[in-house]
């Protein structure tokens, strides 16, 4: 494992916030050694940092209570949604109490009229799906895992449909949160736009726990298209598919997504999802519309496919075969796991202007080669954004040393093509020493931010700053 910062303990404050907090929450406090380790485990290569205690509160007057102990006694506490997040989020560096949210998991309100929901941080998005699909609603944000609502803007999280609809700062209308003090605050109301002070609202999307801790979401939501058309479609290289893509987004195609698949990717989601597609670079893509709009979509796309040598291009609107192609697309780090048993998958992302793509793509597949590792891609293309996931033996010095050059390398070349360290992975721990290469100066200002409202540094401490 690549060791992670220490920060000091506060022991004495430590015991006592975990001793109150025990007479208050009883069984729903836990010190148990495996619950502890599991709250600081990340699916990661950065080691487990485990808190010293597990609470599960039901309410925001819970949460407020918790972080009010804390605060009392100076002692970190460390939001957990449903552990999935990939930079460290939810370790403990300097010890302290993780809140875990799971069980805030109420759907609040439904405003079919007004296309809105208002949520729980713990519901996660495929419950809210559910309970939305007789109404003829969708919460389009997916980033593969069945992550919390809470979780996915705290870590301003993005996924498949990005392209279309957004990411999680687009589809937050307003947040509650418990500030650092134990303070409840709500950042707007349900309206669609505000001119109303500053936006706390985005201040806390993608502030990974360490300004506040949110307590209800109001959500933007999306009527369910007439029609949903899904292709698939072979390039002979990985440098023909991303130049079909940057044609498809130039063209103005509301293309819903549009996935990239690498040869090794193809690989092992055939062997892995039972598929039996052509074994070279492929593109995933969905279309959302009317019948015949989604329909002109997937015309026009395949029309691009073929001027950079696209073949094996085909349609289905039907769920089933829709479902079957995605699933595979979600499964892909299982898949990608099997090209090499016993090996750990180590998952890196970064996000370029699309004119890059292509270069970037190619790029990292060459120096993946060039340091003999394994590492097939997968990417959100629409929007520049493509993950790598490195197949590493964990015992063996040398390959750690070669993934910890390949991360560095790929970040840093992003950030040249002024791209990003990250696209949605966020900053946690494992990317903090490329922020200030990314913003420079503007993340001293973040630091004065995170002092002014956290002056103690409670609120999910060695995170990003």
């Amino acid at each position: 494992m690549v060791q992670a910062a220490a920060l000091q303990r506060n022991e004495s404050g430590i015991e006592t916030a975990v001793g109150v907090l025990k007479q208050r929450f009883g069984d729903r406090l836990q010190t148990g050694a495996a619950i502890r380790e599991q709250h600081g485990h990340t699916t990661t290569w950065i080691e487990n940092q485990s808190p010293d205690a597990v609470v599960f509160p039901h309410s925001t007057e819970e949460v407020a209570n918790i972080v009010k102990v804390c605060a009392a006694h100076k002692v970190p506490v460390i939001p957990f949604g449903t552990g999935t997040s990939l930079e460290g989020h939810v370790n403990a560096p300097a010890g302290g109490i993780s809140v875990d949210l799971s069980q805030m998991d109420k759907i609040l309100a439904v405003n079919v009229g007004d296309l809105d929901c208002v949520v729980q941080p713990g519901v996660t998005r495929a419950d809210l799906n559910t309970h939305l699909r007789d109404q003829g609603l969708f919460f389009p944000i997916d980033p593969g895992a069945n992550a919390s609502l809470g979780g996915m803007a705290a870590t301003r999280a993005s996924g498949t449909n990005a392209v279309r609809y957004g990411t999680m700062k687009d589809n937050v209308l307003s947040l509650e949160a418990v500030m650092p003090d134990g303070q409840v605050i709500r950042t707007g109301h349900r309206a669609r736009k505000s001119s109303a002070g500053y936006d706390l609202t985005r201040l806390l999307i993608g502030a990974e726990g360490t300004l506040g801790i949110i307590t209800e979401i109001t959500l933007r939501l999306h009527g369910i298209p007439e029609a949903i058309s899904s292709a698939r479609c072979s390039f002979p290289t990985v440098d023909a598919a991303c130049q079909a893509v940057m044609m498809t987004i130039q063209y103005g195609i509301p293309v819903a997504r549009i996935e990239l698949l690498d040869q090794m990717s193809v690989k092992a989601a055939n062997a892995y999802s039972g598929l039996d597609l052509p074994e070279t670079p492929l593109l995933l893509l969905e279309f959302h519309g009317s019948d015949s709009g989604a329909a002109e979509q997937a015309e026009t796309f395949g029309q691009i496919a073929e001027e950079f040598g696209g073949s094996d291009f085909t349609t289905t609107s039907t769920t089933e075969e829709r479902n079957k192609l995605w699933q595979a697309r979600h499964d892909m780090y299982w898949a990608s796991l099997q090209l090499r048993p016993g090996a750990q998958g180590i998952s890196t992302d970064v996000c370029v202007p699309i004119s890059r793509l292509a270069e970037c793509v190619t790029a990292a597949q060459d120096k993946a080669a060039e340091l003999g590792l394994l590492a097939p891609i997968v990417g959100h293309v629409g929007d520049g954004n493509f993950h790598t996931l490195l197949l590493i033996d964990m015992d063996n010095p040398a390959e750690v040393a070669g993934a910890e050059d390949f991360v560095g390398w790929l970040n840093d070349m992003a950030i040249s093509m002024e791209g990003t360290c990250t696209g949605e992975h966020g900053i946690g721990q494992g990317k903090r020493p490329y922020l200030v290469k990314e913003l420079g100066a503007a993340t001293a200002y973040m630091a004065a931010i995170k002092s002014a409202l956290d002056p103690d540094n409670i609120m999910n401490p060695g995170k990003i700053l």
